[in-house]
C-alpha cells in the first residue's frame, strides 16, 4: 500500500520539490494538498486530477486517519506548529529547510518526533545535486588531497528584492538569505568536511528585503578545511559554484545543478536528462597545465524520497537525519550573533 500522503503549502516547494517527486513514485500516493490560495488551488487540481485540495490544516487534521505522511512546505514560522500538530495526529512528518526558526524549536520537535515513535526528517534536497555528489565522491576519494579551502556560491541577481513572505519576513521569522541559501551551504560543508569549531558572518542587507539579502560565513571545521560560503542576490555577474583547493589539485565548476530550473520550466521527475549538464558546465579538476574536464554524476532529488520510503517501511534510515538539521540552524544563529554588521 502506498504511503499517503498530504503537501501542505503549494507554493515553489510544495509545486516543484515534493508535489512532483511525489506523485512520480510508486511507494507514495499524492493524496491531499492544502493551501488557501484559490490559483494555486486551481493548479493543484489541474496537475494532479483526483487530489483534494484544503483549505488549511485544521481541515487536515480532521481526515488525519485517511493519511500517513505530511509534507510541509509553507513559511519558515510556520514550521513547528504544524510539524507538531502532525506528530500529535499520528503522522509521519517531512518539513522543508529551514527545519525551524530556531534550533531550539528544531529540538524540540525532534524530542517531540521520538516520543510519538514517528518519522521525522528534513527536505535538504541539494545533497543530490550532481555537482556536490560529484565533489563529495573527489573528496572521499582522495583525489584533491587535504582540502584546505571550500567555497561555495548561491548567488543571483534580484536587486529588486524577494517576493511575498521572503521580502517581508525577519530573521525571527526565518527570513533573510542565510535561513533560505544558507541552510544549504552549511549543510553541505558539514556533509564534506565534518564539525564546525568555529566561524565568522557579514551578513548585510543591501536591498529593501526586511533582512540579509547578501551573506558570507566562514566556517572552520575541525579537520582544518575552511568552508568559504556566500549567499547573495546581489551578483550581476556569477562565480563558481564551487572552488576547492586541496593539496593535491583543485575543483571548480560554474553554475547550477540543472533540476531546479528544469522541474519550474515543467519537466518532471521521471523525464531522461533533468539532472545532467550540459557539457559546457562540466566541472575542472587538477593542477595549473595539468587540468582535465570531469562530466558531473547527474543530481537526482528522486532519492530523497526513495530513501524515505525505505525508513518508512523499516529497511533504511532517514534521508536527512533532523540532528544535522539542528546544528545548521545552531550555526545559523551563530552567524546572526557574529555578524561583523547586524
Amino acid at each position: 500500500m502506498p504511503v499517503r500522503t498530504a503537501v501542505v503549502g503549494f507554493g515553489l516547494a510544495g509545486r516543484v520539490f515534493h508535489a512532483p517527486f511525489i506523485a512520480h513514485d510508486d511507494a507514495y500516493s499524492l493524496d491531499v494538498v492544502v493551501t488557501g490560495n484559490e490559483d494555486r488551488a486551481r493548479q493543484a487540481e489541474q496537475a494532479y486530477p483526483g487530489v483534494t485540495v484544503l483549505p488549511d490544516v485544521a481541515s487536515l487534521w480532521q481526515r488525519a486517519s485517511e493519511l500517513d505522511l505530511v509534507v510541509i512546505g509553507t513559511p519558515p514560522e510556520t514550521h513547528a506548529d504544524i510539524a507538531t500538530a502532525a506528530l500529535d495526529a499520528g503522522l509521519h512528518v517531512v518539513v522543508d529547510k529551514p527545519f525551524a526558526t530556531s534550533s531550539e524549536q528544531a529540538r524540540a520537535l525532534v524530542e517531540h518526533a521520538r516520543a510519538a515513535g514517528r518519522v521525522l526528517t528534513v527536505y535538504q534536497n541539494r545533497r543530490w545535486d550532481g555537482d556536490f555528489l560529484t565533489l563529495r565522491d573527489l573528496v572521499d576519494g582522495g583525489e584533491l588531497g587535504q582540502v584546505h579551502t571550500f567555497e561555495s556560491r548561491f548567488e543571483w541577481w534580484r536587486p529588486e528584492g524577494g517576493r511575498g513572505w521572503k521580502a517581508s519576513a525577519d530573521v525571527a521569522a526565518g527570513g533573510g538569505i542565510l535561513f533560505d541559501l544558507g541552510t544549504h551551504l552549511i549543510d553541505q560543508a558539514r556533509q564534506l568536511f565534518g564539525p564546525v569549531e568555529d566561524m565568522w558572518a557579514d551578513l548585510v542587507t543591501r536591498g529593501t528585503d526586511t533582512a540579509d539579502d547578501d551573506a558570507m560565513v566562514v566556517l572552520r571545521h575541525a579537520g582544518g578545511t575552511r568552508s568559504r560560503l556566500i549567499m547573495s542576490s546581489f551578483a550581476a555577474l556569477p562565480a563558481p559554484r564551487f572552488h576547492v583547493l586541496g593539496s593535491r589539485g583543485a575543483f571548480t565548476i560554474w553554475g547550477l545543478d540543472p533540476q531546479e530550473d528544469a522541474l519550474r520550466g515543467g519537466a518532471t521527475p521521471a523525464d531522461a536528462g533533468i539532472g545532467v549538464r550540459d557539457e559546457a558546465q562540466w566541472a575542472t579538476v587538477g593542477v595549473r597545465g595539468s587540468e582535465r574536464r570531469v562530466e558531473p554524476r547527474p543530481g537526482d532529488y528522486r532519492e530523497f524520497y526513495s530513501r524515505l520510503a525505505a525508513a518508512l517501511d523499516g529497511t533504511g534510515d532517514v534521508p536527512v537525519d533532523p540532528a544535522d538539521a539542528v546544528e545548521v540552524l545552531e550555526l545559523i544563529e551563530r552567524a546572526h550573533r557574529r555578524s561583523t554588521w547586524s
